[in-house]
């Protein structure tokens, strides 16, 4: 990678790159490297900013359509990175036979290996839209956290990746703390809850799938990022269109205020950082990591919510979840940083 952005790390640098000491132990005896705590953080810190600017932007400003948003964003993302390789910013692959002079800038073989990424991507973003419909949010936010449990099942079938017991204990006190922040919520629906799992099944394959991709494609954190805009762009503008969302955004009555713009324009560049990170937290660390920081993320995300917002209702029942969840968020965090 260029030395003008030696700040932004990759996801599989060369070996040179080792002289630098972000491959090594966050400290003696770490199961983290120093590059995948600075990811895991990075993530989480985007990943609360992205949620308040995106509620501002739906709720604040009654937006009408987070599908746009998204466009929005993968469009920006996108045309950043194309940019940054022109200008030779940044690189997409770690390896010269992945570079490309032609526009899509990666050999069309690099282009179809990162196919499934894509697939997951959609599925992923398509599914997880939908499980919001018929459940509602405390029962969504519990059956969600149960993302962990998939992920490792996933990871296993792909990776034979085995955990040892203080993960397993720190991800089932997580679940339980979830169910019960759920507890005053246990309706039954059986469409919804159905929907719900396979949001979590998809989530999960996305994240392996990253795992998997990224150490096999030959690119870069940037990279797998054009490569999934390249081919989800189209296909969420084809699909925003049909379903009128665009003509939706452009009769929007706010759509030129500078507050709204402001808005929008941190929501994009934020976007872009958090898909880089999420991207460098899974291939640096693992998919079951990534899960786990999305959890902790959520803790982090209801609180500053709660303070920014407001519109939630004290219940002790769903306080003692949330602490449950921080410990076993807490807990993982513990047993990866000493490499159990």
């Amino acid at each position: 990678m260029s030395q003008k952005i030696g700040s932004l790390p990759v996801s599989d640098p060369p070996p040179t790159r080792a002289i630098s000491g972000g491959d090594d132990p966050l400290f003696k005896g770490s199961g983290m490297t120093q590059r995948g705590a600075y990811a895991a953080v990075s993530y989480m810190s985007c990943a609360v900013l992205l949620v308040m600017f995106n509620k501002a932007a739906l709720s604040s400003y009654n937006f009408p359509s987070a599908n746009v948003i998204t466009l929005l964003q993968m469009i920006c993302s996108t045309c950043l990175l194309y940019v940054m390789k022109r200008w030779k910013f940044v690189t997409l692959s770690v390896t010269e036979r992945n570079q490309s002079d032609s526009p899509i800038l990666v050999p069309v073989k690099t282009l179809m290996h990162t196919l499934p990424l894509s697939i997951a991507y959609l599925f992923y973003m398509l599914v997880t839209m939908e499980s919001v419909r018929g459940v509602n949010v405390p029962m969504y936010t519990t059956l969600r956290r149960t993302t962990v449990v998939f992920t490792m099942i996933v990871e296993y079938l792909l990776t034979r990746q085995k955990y040892t017991p203080p993960i397993f204990g720190s991800v089932a006190l997580i679940v339980f703390g979830a169910f019960v922040a759920g507890a005053h919520d246990l309706s039954f629906d059986a469409r919804g809850y159905g929907i719900v799992f396979l949001a979590n099944i998809a989530t999960a394959i996305y994240l392996a799938t990253i795992n998997r991709i990224g150490k096999s494609s030959g690119l870069n954190s940037f990279g797998l990022m054009w490569c999934n805009g390249l081919v989800c762009g189209p296909i969420l503008l084809f699909w925003t269109f049909i379903r009128g969302e665009l003509r939706l955004t452009m009769n929007f009555p706010d759509l030129y205020s500078p507050g709204f713009m402001a808005v929008m324009l941190f929501s994009c560049i934020l976007a872009f950082f958090l898909n880089y990170f999420i991207f460098l937290n899974t291939t640096l660390n693992s998919a079951l990591t990534q899960t786990m920081c999305g959890n902790l993320k959520d803790l982090f995300t209801i609180g500053i919510g709660w303070v920014l917002f407001g519109g939630l209702p004290f219940d002790l029942l769903n306080v003692l979840g949330q602490i449950l969840g921080f410990i076993g968020s807490g807990l993982y965090a513990y047993c990866k940083l000493r490499g159990n």
